[in-house]
Order: C-alpha cells, then structure tokens, then sequence
C-alpha cells in the first residue's frame, strides 16, 4: 500500500491541509503502507518555497513523518513525456475559448461552469510546445462507473459533465489533472486519499489514466473543515487560519488533539501525540464539520 499528502504550495498550511495530512499518514501506517509528501509547486505565478518549507515543518512538529519527500517541479520530464504520448495518439488540441466564453453556460459537478469541447476540430500545429494557447486533452465520451471507499459515487461522463480537461495551461505550467496523474503513476500509489472538494474531478483523473494505460488507485474522499464567516454563511475553511496563527495560541500536541477530535478519532479535544492515535474509518465523519477554534 502506497499513499501520498500532496499539498498545493499557494499558501501557509491550516487546519484543513493538516487534516487530510493526518489521515493520510494514520491509513498509511494502519495498513503497514508507505506514506509519500509530494510538494505541488507547479503554479509559479503563486507558489513561494517558504510556504512549502513551512508545511514541512508543521507536519513535523505533529508528529507527521514521511517515507519519502518529492518536489512536483522535479518531475517536469515525466509530465512532457505523458503530453508527448497524448500528441503521438492524437488527443491534444489548442483551446482558444476564453474563462468568460464558458461563463453562463452549463454548471459542471464541480460547480464551476462546463466546458463544451467547442475546439475539439482544431488541430495542433506545431505540437504542444508550439503553442500559445491553453492545450487540452480528448477525452473518451466513455461514462466512468466508479464509488470510492468511502462509499462515494464518483460517476461521470467527464467529457460531457465538465469537458474535456486543459493539460498544459497558457503560461507553460503543466496543469493539476495531468500531473497528478502521472505522479500518482510514477510513485505506484495504490490509494489516494483527499479531501471531498475533489472528488468532482475523479472520473477526468481515471479517463486521463486510461488514455495513458495507466493504473487506477484506489479514492478515499474525506470530509472537510469548513468555517463560519461574517455572514454565518458556512465555507471550505482555507487560507483565514493558518498553522502560526495557531501555533502562536496551542502546542502542536493541542493541535493535534483538536483535528483528532474534529475527526472523532478521539472523544475530546486534548494534547495527544502521534503514536497515541489510530484510524478507524467507521467513526470518522462523513459530512464537512466547523472547526471551533
């Protein structure tokens, strides 16, 4: 069993990336697997290496440590390679439709607005590192029929319910769908675990691994931590309560006590190490919980 915590570095880490860390590395540990820190530092107009340095240092003061540590920006060659096979069998195309073209048209599962693969006939003169343009994958019409462990359904016609994916984005940077497919290959993860705020885009993941002959992990999607704000409108809890701003309030054992209890791992909120915890999936919440602070 090989799982991985692979946080965006956009961003101090908080509550919520720290959670999905935590129970990455218990289902690792429960199950006598390896649990991989893959640092996902692709988007250079908003990564700083700061922010990974100190997500690194938060795991480790809870106790989180991994079993290997990767840079997503070092396995640039992978992802050219995986574009170079798309090309080679045809499947890629410039898109020229812009944010706004898509605005007012059909909502996607992921509540953003569908793509309507309106440039799928446009050839791709040059190659994919010709262009100019945002460079997007054909993806099979196929419906994918999938439910994670969590009991999930996760099925889709990804194609018609989002549209088919952007892989290499204007500026250059390899995107999100792409990589994480062919890291998730490369480090031969059997499991993946995250947060529900992806699971939307799961069956575009298995359709890009097919296309790429890829295998398909396992999906354990979890819940999230969600905040209230001024409006007492509950939302993701991301960004507005970052890891010093705690650890300037509570020790990292009451830290981990906190997202131990949020995650009914333990049944109120106290100081507790690492090796005093265990896993057990069958109390772990299904709906999105507020983290009182």
């Amino acid at each position: 069993m090989i799982t991985r915590f692979a946080p965006s570095t956009t961003g101090e880490a908080h509550p919520g990336t720290l959670l999905s860390a935590l129970l990455v590395w218990l289902e690792a540990r429960r199950r006598g697997g390896r649990a991989i820190l893959r640092l996902e530092d692709l988007d250079v107009t908003r990564v700083k290496a700061g922010w990974a340095t100190q997500l690194v240092e938060a795991c480790a003061e809870l106790g989180l440590t991994w079993d290997a540590t990767v840079l997503q920006s070092a396995l640039r060659s992978d992802h050219e390679a995986a574009l170079d096979r798309l090309e080679a069998a045809g499947r890629l195309y410039p898109c020229a439709c812009s944010r706004a073209d898509r605005t007012g048209g059909r909502r996607a599962p992921d509540g953003g607005w569908a793509y309507e693969n309106t440039c799928r006939g446009r050839p791709l003169v040059g190659g994919w590192r010709g262009q100019a343009e945002p460079v997007r994958l054909r993806l099979d019409d196929d419906r994918v029929e999938l439910v994670d462990d969590g009991g999930l359904d996760l099925s889709q016609t990804p194609a018609h319910d989002l549209g088919d994916p952007i892989v290499r984005r204007r500026d250059g940077v390899i995107a999100y769908h792409l990589a994480v497919v062919v890291d998730d290959a490369r480090a031969q993860v059997t499991d993946v675990i995250r947060g529900k705020d992806i699971a939307a885009s799961t069956a575009t993941q298995v359709l890009i691994q097919r296309a790429l002959g890829l295998p398909t992990p396992r999906y354990r999607h979890h819940f999230l931590l969600l905040e209230t704000d001024r409006t007492g409108k509950l939302s993701k809890l991301h960004g507005s309560l970052p890891y010093s701003g705690l650890r300037a309030r509570m020790s990292p054992a009451e830290i981990l006590g906190r997202l131990a209890h949020v995650a009914h791992l333990i049944d109120a909120p106290r100081p507790i190490r690492i090796d005093e915890l265990g896993l057990d999936w069958s109390r772990v919440p299904v709906d999105d919980q507020v983290l009182a602070t």
